[in-house]
């Protein structure tokens, strides 16, 4: 293991709470520590035992503090070095206390993310399940946690591992077929290698599939609502969310900026754009949103367009209809609290439904319908989902890779160049993991951590 110097860190939120955690990593963390600390109640002769919880007073510079002190002794801690955690009581005011303390005593204060970076550098952690430790923290959906503990768990790593260990399989195949040219079996490793690559394909197509509905799962699915002036989109937001979060007026024109909120359903993160009216205007800063408005309509995962079914259809209702008419739209028909007079003949959608957002009726049936419409449920209960772009694109390099060497093998190409391409499939599936990834790689996921973690 590669000595390093020490590092300290505040682990948990600073504000008031009920405990604090202050890390200390490295070859001294432990000498650090105890040159503050006396432990109580101790039948050791003040040694410390490893995985222990001593209780000890901590003697800041400023002040005593009664804490808990666990040594974790290399390399069985998370990072791989001598570890110490001091349990605190939690506040701003102790664990800063602390921290100044062994900052002040040889320690330096951690980088962001530098403990799970010691971690993966020490061989604890791989990249993936590092970047799953990451997904957990910033989750805000029970779907997130999932998706970061099976990375964090390591289904994706088992998945590249398997898949490098066929490749080094093939690779040491080819190599005897080179060795021993007076065997004649050239045609037949090439053929099996061929048949190899189809199989190996088959799984990263099937870890790529899952990335739709992960990257919806960790950004968000969203989902903008648009509809002319006064059909019910700000009370429609505000049933959705089950709060008022919109202004919600009978003049035209309240909303003229595009409003964002978030809600969770099923376990799963959903957007909702909340946009301005659109109709033709002559105010400068409602043309401004519904300018906007037009936009969110092309970036939006799923569009709700909202008609007023106590009103008869209009230029303006007709207009936005041809504008969603090729998106993943679904007409919501509002206000069916009133008696109806809308004709709706003349808007053919494959999803729609009737509700009323002031009475809330058919709110939750609308909920499972954009879920159904784009959550693969297959997918969500599968043990890997693929929710990280860097992944993402590691997979479809090595798809690309792979496709070189189907190619190679088709144009009779001779068995050592197609080991080039076998080795570069390897080599990139191993970015996935790290094994093969580089420094500014390495340090540009770490520094998205937050400092203590």
């Amino acid at each position: 293991m590669v000595k390093r110097n020490t590092i300290a860190a505040i682990s948990t939120p600073i504000g008031a709470g009920g405990i604090g955690i202050v890390r200390v990593s490295g070859d001294d963390a432990l000498d650090i520590v105890k040159k503050h600390i006396v432990l109580l109640n101790n039948k050791n002769n003040n040694e410390i035992i490893p995985r222990m919880a001593h209780l000890a007073t901590f003697n800041a510079e400023n002040f005593k503090e009664q804490c808990i002190v666990i040594f974790f002794k290399n390399p069985n801690s998370y990072t791989g070095e001598n570890l110490v955690e001091i349990q605190c009581h939690g506040g701003v005011t102790i664990a800063n206390g602390i921290l100044k303390t062994l900052l002040n005593s040889g320690a330096r204060l951690a980088e962001a993310g530098e403990f799970t970076k010691r971690a993966f550098l020490n061989g604890k952690i791989s990249l993936d399940k590092a970047e799953g430790v990451m997904d957990m923290i910033n989750a805000e959906s029970e779907s997130e946690v999932k998706a970061g503990y099976n990375l964090l768990n390591g289904e994706l790593s088992k998945k590249v591992k398997t898949l490098q260990d066929n490749l080094t399989n093939l690779l040491a195949e080819i190599e005897v077929a080179l060795d021993y040219p007076e065997h004649d079996i050239e045609e037949q490793t090439s053929e099996h290698v061929y048949n190899e690559l189809l199989n190996i394909e088959k799984e990263l197509n099937n870890v790529l599939k899952t990335s739709k509905t992960g990257l919806q799962i960790k950004n968000g699915t969203r989902i903008a609502i648009v509809g002319k002036p006064n059909v019910g989109k700000s009370s429609l937001m505000n049933a959705l969310l089950n709060f008022d979060r919109a202004i919600v007026t009978n003049i035209q024109g309240t909303t003229r900026d595009v409003l964002e909120e978030t809600y969770v359903y099923n376990g799963v993160k959903f957007v909702l754009i909340d946009t301005a009216g659109v109709r033709e205007s002559t105010d400068i800063i409602e043309q401004m949103g519904i300018e906007k408005s037009l936009k969110s309509i092309n970036s939006a995962d799923v569009i709700l367009f909202v008609v007023d079914s106590s009103s008869e259809l209009t230029k303006e209702d007709l207009d936005i209809c041809n504008k969603v008419s090729d998106k993943n739209t679904i007409l919501v028909v509002n206000k069916t609290d009133l008696p109806s007079k809308i004709d709706l003949s003349k808007l053919q959608f494959k999803h729609q439904i009737k509700l009323s957002a002031l009475t809330k009726a058919n709110i939750d049936d609308l909920k499972q319908l954009i879920y159904n419409l784009v959550i693969n449920s297959e997918v969500l209960q599968s043990n890997l989902i693929i929710t990280n772009e860097r992944q993402i694109e590691a997979i479809r390099n090595a798809l690309t890779d792979l496709n070189y060497a189907k190619e190679g093998i088709k144009l009779n190409n001779s068995l050592d160049l197609i080991s080039i391409d076998l080795n570069n499939l390897w080599n990139t599936l191993g970015e996935i993991t790290g094994t093969t990834s580089n420094e500014e790689i390495i340090n540009k996921i770490f520094s998205n951590f937050c400092v203590g973690k």
